[in-house]
């Protein structure tokens, strides 16, 4: 069961990354269908105009255009060992901010030390609703701790791929469906162990939709939240891709229906077509049914 509050428990099929230093972008993207953004201050921002970004940041989320929209925001903060890291977070934390992107962890001191940053922040700016964090694993040793990082800490919600950062300086092709199928499950079995979602690295080449698309329905297969996208043309794929099928939500209901006839019989187990059903399969029937009320696709 995850740990995250209930309205934390996001349908965030899709994330859209915007560079922190293009505010022109900003409402667009607020206004786009992907489930959530996440506004860069970190990789996308060149060093000379971080605190410029911060600045466009800060005034992004105060105002109206954010109180009134539901859409999960995030922000992607520099590292916890960069000189501008606090002042990310100085800028960044406000009581409109639900989430915050920490890159590049590597053991659950960090995360310690990152939380105690932020809990002294949150009182300087009057925020009184913990904020919560998405952490990266974008190294191997960060993947080998990986369920330490995500259980250090009961602000941590979820855990993100960042495969460029983990494939690249080990001449890992990213494209190799077997080595990203391996580092998917690491991560995801190490999030399943914390209790906490897995969410899926973003995709460079915006053209290849193939790839794209292959890479994302592996992710979901693998129990994967969403997909983190880098230009508005994958938001539509994502936001198909994580989304549960008609199928997948009838059977769903089915089985639940099926488990309150059987459990007034005193069943443990029982047929819904053709399976045999028990506990773990009436969890995940009941997460999808959970995943489509929240996307709109039920009622009630």
């Amino acid at each position: 069961m995850l740990r995250m509050p209930y309205e934390l428990q996001p349908a965030m099929r899709s994330k859209l990354f915007v560079p922190g230093s293009r505010p022109e972008l900003f409402g667009k993207a607020l206004a786009s269908n992907a489930d959530a953004i996440s506004i860069d201050l970190e990789d996308s921002v060149a060093e000379l105009r971080k605190e410029e970004a911060r600045s466009f940041v800060n005034d992004f989320l105060r105002t109206i255009a954010v109180a009134s929209n539901n859409k999960m925001v995030i922000v992607r903060v520099n590292a916890l060992d960069t000189p501008h890291f606090e002042a990310d977070l100085r800028a960044v934390v406000q009581p409109r901010l639900r989430l915050i992107n920490l890159p590049k962890l590597e053991s659950a001191e960090e995360v310690h030390a990152a939380v105690d940053a932020l809990q002294q922040v949150e009182r300087s700016n009057g925020v009184i609703e913990p904020t919560r964090l998405l952490l990266n694993i974008e190294t191997p040793k960060g993947l080998r701790r990986a369920h330490e990082i995500a259980m250090a800490d009961s602000r941590v919600v979820g855990v993100q791929l960042g495969l460029a950062d983990l494939f690249e300086p080990l001449g890992i092709a990213r494209g190799d469906l077997v080595a990203v199928q391996s580092v998917m499950m690491a991560l995801r079995l190490a999030a399943g162990e914390a209790g906490v979602f897995a969410y899926d690295a973003a995709f460079a080449d915006i053209r290849d939709v193939e790839s794209f698309r292959a890479q994302a329905q592996m992710a979901r297969r693998l129990g994967f939240l969403g997909k983190s996208c880098i230009h508005p043309s994958q938001v539509a794929l994502a936001n198909e891709i994580f989304r549960p099928s008609n199928e997948e939500i009838a059977h769903a209901l089915k089985v639940v229906t099926t488990a309150r006839e059987a459990d007034a019989k005193g069943l443990g187990a029982y047929v819904v077509d053709g399976k045999m059903i028990d506990g773990p399969f009436l969890r995940r029937a009941e997460a999808v049914i959970d995943a489509a009320r929240r996307l709109g696709f039920l009622n009630g």
